[in-house]
């Protein structure tokens, strides 16, 4: 057991708060539309109200609860986001085979999509690519690189930004 002298007092606060409410907690992530990631939820929960250092807070399970409805709204924007930015980045039509033109057209755009996407920062660029190209899951990302799951999707945005002004770039020539 994890004496009061290796952690505060409210980090202590929480975590009992989290234990004592556990299953009421998880119902309310099932409710608001987690369903079966309910559990990952209230895991993703837990590690952000004890992983940092917080000071006393008057009512707990109000904030506790606060806490959950934030990472709800989180989830929901950022599965938003993806739907909207996967239907504005569709795939083109299979089986048209392009002209010579628009082929050379298309590695030139191409060299300067990969130059956007570098200048956007070592970081982002490397997200984008472990999340756009290796397919790897933004969860998983944000594991392997040691961050949180909004700065892998901050970094995402940050990238998506800088390619649909390039994109309008493009669509103006």
């Amino acid at each position: 057991m994890t004496s009061s002298h290796d952690r505060t007092d409210a980090a202590l606060g929480i975590e009992g708060v989290l234990l004592a409410n556990r299953d009421r907690i998880v119902r309310f992530l099932q409710v608001r539309g987690a369903g079966d990631a309910a559990e990952d939820l209230f895991q993703d929960l837990w590690m952000r109200l004890t992983d940092r250092p917080m000071g006393p807070v008057a009512d707990p399970l109000p904030y506790v609860m606060r806490a959950a409805n934030n990472l709800m709204l989180d989830r929901y924007r950022s599965t938003r986001q993806s739907a909207l930015r996967d239907h504005a980045w569709g795939e083109a039509a299979a089986g048209h085979e392009p002209s010579a033109e628009t082929a050379l057209i298309s590695r030139e755009q191409l060299l300067l999509v990969e130059s956007a996407i570098t200048r956007t920062g070592e970081r982002p660029a490397r997200i984008f690519r472990r999340f756009r190209v290796d397919g790897a899951s933004q969860r998983a990302i944000a594991s392997e690189m040691g961050i949180s799951l909004s700065t892998v999707e901050a970094d995402l945005r940050k990238v998506y930004a800088t390619l649909a002004a390039l994109r309008r770039q493009f669509d103006a020539s």
